[in-house]
């Protein structure tokens, strides 16, 4: 799966959790959860876990307080489906 798809899939999984829909809307892989997005804590929580299920990975704690951004959680996820 490359980037472009990864993306793409990561960015149906946060759409019910953003109410910034313009900067959804431009979502790139600078765009930050909490400050861009407008995601609160508990609900990067139910992010993680809908990444978890939708790409069949588990995410330790350590790699789950980095995944504030794009970039990052797409890094994140990469290195878990080569693991795998």
């Amino acid at each position: 799966m490359n980037k472009e798809e990864l993306t793409a899939k990561l960015k149906v999984i946060i759409k019910p959790y953003t109410t910034n829909t313009d900067a959804y809307e431009h979502l790139t892989e600078n765009t930050d959860f909490i400050h861009d997005l407008n995601i609160n804590s508990a609900n990067l929580v139910d992010i993680i876990l809908d990444i978890e299920e939708e790409f069949n990975i588990i995410i330790e704690n350590t790699d789950m307080e980095r995944m504030l951004d794009v970039k990052t959680s797409i890094a994140i996820i990469e290195t878990k489906l080569a693991a795998k």
